[in-house]
């Protein structure tokens, strides 16, 4: 009797020996056994293990414990096989591949635990801080080349760490997921993303599957398989794929919205039937664009901001408590909400000098506002905002906010009937809605619809490795996604020159935003 006793990827199988009347093939008895529990017509393995199966099934008493995965056409592969009581850990690596900042998480593939996890700034920055300048510098000899060995080099010297600090090897890991926008990912498999950035926008590849991980240079087990997220074009990518996969909206009967904002504006509306997607520049401006004291969230930037109604003093909170020295793009929606209420900035987020007090100042013929004072800031220089930084952060809510309106009204839905809201990435962890709707940048929904998802793209990534049929769901979710282009839509373009005031031109959609003149 063959038996195999279902656990996430890690498969327990015990055999029937073989017999004169049951006489079949070594590799065929086994993968007999463990298709049926992956619910796959095919087993694939590698020539290297099959060279060494006789030999350990008869050792091990035709019993085993498998490492399995899948390959992109839904075929089964068995990645590793060993002693049935053997207690070396079988490990997994989720990755989230940003553009600024790279996330690891190992699990046990057995347990489905989580051991551990680092982060670490993408190195890629040293040669552009964004994908457009990095996909430039591959125009240069040795380009790709380069930025490939960055990445490939700074997720080895990072595992090698985390590793350490789990108490587990390299040779542990057996499987890996990665979700990235689909530069990031073109960028790390090696492949060539100049073609992404020229009408047609064409990347070499949607799908890039199940892949060898030391034929990407990977520092792990030397048959271990990574699943490369997919992407729709080459402006939605696999790091959305993931964050819908993780907060199920491909299985919801109700619609629902998605919102990412990292380097661009993403956005998925849908349930389990349909789903309609847009990207839009309306990211950059909230972090380190909209301002020269913006940047990303980390220790001592700032991510709160509240101004007192009576004494105009400034209530600030920095990440880890720490002498501010930045602000991230919480902070910066939460500063423009603050100066709006408290009277300092008009509709058009125009400062008003005699509200502002001695905190304005001209800088070469501009307004400026001081938010931290030199004398309390970390780097030892006043940290404020220009005229021209708040009328990008206007510019960026009005693009946040029109997008919005118009994937829901391309498919005929109110924006108030949105009984659930998603905000995912480190945007979303640190977010208050409430400021947001304020100026306008997010619909003026009950608070209680808003959901935090926190790490979206590293959080699918996980689900992969942790339950196969959530594999299976990915490739599912990017076949059922329809790309909506913003650059040539005309409802678009009406509906951003209406958003580009605080709340908004249409007052009547922001019900619970008073602005100071009507107090």
């Amino acid at each position: 009797m063959t038996q195999t006793h279902d656990n996430r990827w890690v498969k327990a199988v015990t055999l029937s020996p073989p017999s004169l009347g049951d006489n079949i093939a070594d590799t065929d008895r086994l993968a007999e056994a463990l298709k049926k529990s992956l619910g796959t017509r095919i087993l694939r393995m590698d020539l290297d293990l099959l060279r060494q199966l006789p030999d350990r099934l008869r050792e091990w008493n035709f019993r085993a414990t498998a490492v399995l995965f899948k390959d992109g056409g839904g075929n089964g592969i068995l990645v590793h096989l060993t002693a049935p009581d053997s207690t070396a850990p079988l490990c997994g690596l989720a990755v989230d591949l940003g553009t600024t900042r790279v996330v690891l998480r190992i699990i046990d593939l057995s347990t489905g635990a989580h051991l551990g996890e680092s982060v670490f700034d993408n190195p890629q920055i040293a040669i552009g801080p964004d994908v457009l300048a990095r996909i430039h510098h591959v125009e240069k000899t040795d380009g790709l080349k380069q930025l490939n060995r960055l990445i490939v080099d700074g997720i080895n010297d990072a595992l090698r760490v985390l590793c350490d600090r789990c108490g587990i090897s390299r040779v542990n890991i057996h499987l890996i997921s990665i979700a990235g926008n689909t530069a990031m990912t073109h960028l790390l498999i090696g492949l060539n993303p100049r073609w992404m950035i020229r009408e047609p926008y064409i990347p070499v590849v949607n799908r890039p599957g199940v892949i060898a991980a030391v034929e990407m240079g990977l520092d792990v087990h030397p048959t271990a398989r990574a699943l490369v997220f997919p992407n729709v074009g080459s402006y939605f990518g696999g790091d959305l794929i993931a964050g819908i996969l993780y907060c199920d909206l491909d299985l919801r009967e109700d619609t629902a919205i998605l919102v990412d904002v990292g380097t661009n504006a993403e956005v998925v509306l849908g349930n389990r039937n349909w789903m309609m997607a847009c990207a839009g520049a309306a990211g950059p401006a909230l972090e380190g664009g909209v301002t020269r004291m913006g940047t990303t969230a980390g220790p001592g930037v700032i991510d709160r901001i509240a101004i007192d109604p009576d004494s105009m003093a400034f209530n600030i909170h920095t990440i880890d408590d720490q002498p501010p020295r930045g602000i991230c793009g919480s902070g910066v929606i939460d500063l423009a909400a603050a100066l709006f209420r408290s009277g300092m900035i008009d509709i058009r987020g125009k400062l008003l000098p005699e509200r502002c007090g001695n905190r304005f100042t001209l800088k070469d013929g501009l307004g400026y506002l001081t938010i931290v004072p030199a004398g309390q800031s970390a780097t030892g220089h006043d940290l404020g905002v220009t005229q021209a930084d708040l009328d990008s952060l206007v510019r960026s809510k009005a693009a946040m906010y029109t997008i919005l309106e118009t994937i829901t009204a391309s498919v005929g839905i109110q924006q108030r009937d949105l009984e659930t809201f998603y905000v995912a990435g480190t945007f979303g962890a640190y977010i208050d809605p409430a400021s947001a709707i304020t100026i306008g940048m997010i619909p003026d929904l009950p608070l209680a619809r808003y959901q935090s998802l926190g790490n979206s793209s590293l959080g699918g990534a996980t689900r992969v490795l942790e339950n196969p049929a959530c594999f299976d769901r990915v490739n599912q979710i990017r076949d059922v996604i329809t790309y909506m282009e913003l650059n040539v839509n005309q409802d678009f373009m009406n509906r951003f020159s209406a958003a580009r005031f605080l709340p908004h031109t249409d007052t009547s959609r922001f019900p619970s935003v008073q602005s100071p003149t009507t107090r």
